[in-house]
């Protein structure tokens, strides 16, 4: 009895395994929803809409990028995990979503246990970048004209507790200079305003900044990674530029539901690590300064947690919080 109990245990196993296996291959069976937490013509918008055409062409399926804009990308978040998780809800974040941890109060969902890590999308250094009206041409130009007057520049971000607004504090804490914070709903509406002079400066991210740069609308000054970018080669990094140690990087990943089928995860992983070795793909990236990523979702999981150890301590030297 003991053995018939069993045998019928592993055929009814073995069942699983295939049921689970065909679902993962068929899946998508239908369009794939992507959740771009923030707005329309930011850093995130620029990798995600290229790689979700991509996408759409391999596996036959429309992947649809759905902007959900609010409260430094949690609006969105918050959203997208209450999704099912049957891998037709995407969440497409950034690095804010690992600040967002340790800065707000309470939120609505917890990053590491309401989602599934896919994988890195692309690693950007951000570009300290200032309107032509500021008359300084260097990072030691500039420093001098914010010390000599502090509290008179001003710097947008994509929102509070943003990465674009931390690294502006990182950089304070560093120098011992005082600047004026005006936080907006995202990159592509401070980018406007930048543009036209509304803020003085920003620590934007190199891909919606490449463009604005090249085009001589903004003045680059310094790069926030550890190594000069082949976008701006002439641009030193912050810590070249005197600002000894200063390093940090934007990034851009996909997450899934929890409860998301693991051979989903690792069907979504896989595919996204092919598109991001594309020829167009990477001559996008690049065109951003932007390095791919395309690690398992275990790896992911790792880097997050670091990640989210390391805001967490600039967060609380810093004193900000947000409540929702």
């Amino acid at each position: 009895m003991k053995l018939r109990t069993l045998a019928i245990a592993g055929a009814f196993a073995l069942q699983a395994v295939v049921a689970s296996s065909a679902f993962a291959q068929a899946w998508p069976a239908k369009p794939v929803k992507i959740v771009n937490p923030f707005p329309a013509g930011g850093g995130t918008d620029a990798f995600v809409r290229p790689l979700a055409t991509h996408l759409s062409t391999v596996l036959g399926h429309q992947f649809i990028v759905e902007n959900l804009a609010g409260a430094g990308g949690t609006v969105g978040a918050a959203q997208a995990a209450k999704a099912p998780g049957d891998g037709y809800t995407i969440l497409a974040g950034a690095v804010h979503h690992s600040i967002a941890e340790t800065l707000y109060t309470k939120l609505p969902y917890n990053i590491e246990k309401d989602f599934i890590p896919v994988t890195v999308l692309a690693y950007v250094p951000n570009v300290v970048v200032v309107h032509p009206k500021v008359p300084a041409n260097t990072l030691a130009e500039f420093l001098d004209l914010v010390k000599k007057n502090p509290g008179k520049y001003n710097f947008g971000s994509a929102g509070n507790g943003t990465s674009h607004h931390l690294t502006v504090e990182m950089f304070k804490q560093m120098t011992g200079t005082q600047m004026t914070h005006v936080p907006y709903k995202g990159a592509g509406p401070m980018m406007q305003d930048l543009l036209a002079g509304q803020v003085d400066f920003a620590f934007d991210g190199m891909g919606t900044s490449a463009a604005q740069i090249k085009g001589g609308k903004l003045k680059p000054l310094a790069v926030t990674s550890a190594k000069r970018n082949p976008v701006v080669p002439d641009t030193p990094t912050l810590d070249e530029a005197g600002i000894k140690g200063y390093e940090a990087t934007t990034w851009y990943a996909f997450w899934v539901p929890k409860g998301t089928p693991p051979e989903i995860v690792a069907k979504l992983q896989a595919e996204t690590a092919k598109a991001l070795n594309d020829p167009k793909m990477k001559e996008i990236w690049a065109s951003q300064g932007a390095t791919a990523g395309g690690q398992t979702s275990a790896d992911m999981a790792k880097f997050l947690r670091a990640e989210i150890e390391k805001w967490g301590k600039v967060v609380k030297a810093s004193g900000a919080k947000i409540d929702l």
